[in-house]
């Protein structure tokens, strides 16, 4: 049987997905207030048999000049969204970020799972341990735990989170009005969970869905992200900038995962990519040329400063991000930057420009033969199992990705053609 890719689109509640500028472009429509909108990209997405969507979130918005710019942050709850895009699919998967560092575990699961139960299986849960001390104000801590124990105590929410899960036994909701009996009480576990970080009490109260529990997903580039995917994701979103780092990046992992006693074939690595189709190739280019030069550099340095967590304009531009001062083990891009700084050989300037242009993943600017190229080289050189599609303007990036990509993917029989089943879970198991 021949391999078949995974795609996935990434969302935001922000007029920014990736790509810093593309909320400028004509074509974007920054519908992100309205219900219908999100609906239609729901159909939109599932006319073209994604695996699913996912949210980015962050649930702290500032008064810089990021922000002004149009920069990374969530104007909306993306649980509520999920469930609205759930209601116009019937096989779409819906992924929803949420940070362990932030959310008490009992709180996490009850709410995925009775996302998940009402979706008929469709939920993942895309695992953050969160970055800034602004964000553990908000929630009213005085600062997030160090890094890597911030990964520490995500162990112990997610171990915790599917022990409420699997407390509620399947079949144990019975509603037999012959017997008198509702739920079977001897399907239901009582536990004590008490770790380092987390406490927390079983049984919960929301019974299993069709997949049983979510889809565990998680994006982390550094060591200890490395370690935690391997313990935990059925899918890893992974930015990286070129073929050979998806290959290093992909052969490590799935070992790590192996050494976990886990069979890599449960853990589908999809890598970010941001295509731009055009007619012709000198179409594309134009295309990318003129969405990349909406990002200005104010707007570049602000988000790269963002994600690095710390103040960028302090540092010359015209030296490398390795050459500076800039402590590393505060925030999980630094291993992104620093990577794409070195294998690019770019100035801190270029370097920032660059990661405001879809955080450095690969822009594919071509004719839809030449994007699907590109794309089945890294799935089929063991780069990725498949894709994060990172749009430019929304929607009108992804419906002509869809519209003229899509198909020769699944003409080549590397991409499905209909849904294999009716869960998330059965989609990505499906290859």
């Amino acid at each position: 049987m021949t391999r078949k890719m995974h795609l996935v689109g990434i969302l935001a509640t922000s007029p920014t997905i990736h790509h810093s500028g593309a909320w400028r472009h004509p074509a974007s429509q920054n519908r992100i207030t309205d219900p219908n909108w999100w609906a239609d990209l729901a159909r939109e997405y599932e006319s073209a048999c994604y695996d699913g969507v996912f949210f980015g979130d962050s649930p702290i918005i500032d008064t810089s000049e990021r922000t002004a710019r149009g920069g990374q942050a969530a104007y909306l709850d993306p649980s509520p969204l999920a469930m609205v895009m759930a209601g116009a699919t019937k096989h779409l998967g819906i992924g929803i970020t949420i940070s362990t560092s932030l959310i008490p575990p009992y709180a996490i699961a009850r709410s995925l799972q009775t996302m998940n139960v009402l979706t008929g299986g469709r939920i993942a849960w895309n695992i953050v341990t969160s970055t800034g001390k602004k964000e553990a104000e908000c929630f009213g801590m005085d600062d997030l735990l160090p890094r890597n124990e911030r990964y520490d105590m995500a162990d112990e929410v997610v171990e915790a989170c599917c022990k409420l899960w699997d407390s509620f036994g399947e079949g144990a909701l019975l509603a037999d009005k012959e017997s008198g009996i509702y739920v079977d009480t001897d399907k239901l576990t009582d536990f004590d969970y008490t770790g380092k970080y987390v406490r927390t009490k079983g049984p919960l109260p929301v019974p299993p869905s069709a997949q049983g529990r979510p889809v565990l997903m998680q994006a982390g580039a550094s060591e200890r992200g490395r370690n935690f995917a391997a313990r935990w994701a059925e899918m890893i979103f992974t930015l990286q900038n070129d073929l050979p780092e998806m290959q290093a990046f992909y052969a490590d992992v799935k070992g790590r995962i192996t050494k976990e006693g886990r069979d890599p074939a449960d853990c589908a690595i999809l890598a970010a990519v941001d295509p731009i189709v055009g007619e012709t190739k000198a179409i594309a280019l134009e295309k990318q040329r003129y969405v990349n030069n909406l990002v200005d550099d104010d707007m570049a340095i602000a988000h790269a400063s963002r994600h690095l967590g710390v103040d960028l304009n302090q540092f010359p531009m015209d030296k490398p991000l390795e050459d500076l001062d800039i402590e590393n083990g505060t925030v999980g891009s630094f291993e992104v930057m620093r990577n794409a700084s070195k294998s690019k050989g770019l100035t801190l300037i270029e370097l920032c420009r660059s990661f405001s242009i879809s955080e450095s993943c690969p822009q594919l600017a071509g004719t839809p033969e030449q994007v699907a190229d590109a794309m089945c080289e890294m799935f089929e050189k063991k780069g990725c199992d498949g894709f994060i599609i990172s749009p430019a303007a929304m929607p009108g990036s992804i419906e002509e990705f869809n519209r003229m990509v899509v198909p020769i993917l699944q003409e080549r029989g590397l991409f499905r053609t209909a849904y294999e089943g009716t869960t998330l879970r059965a989609s990505l198991k499906a290859s």
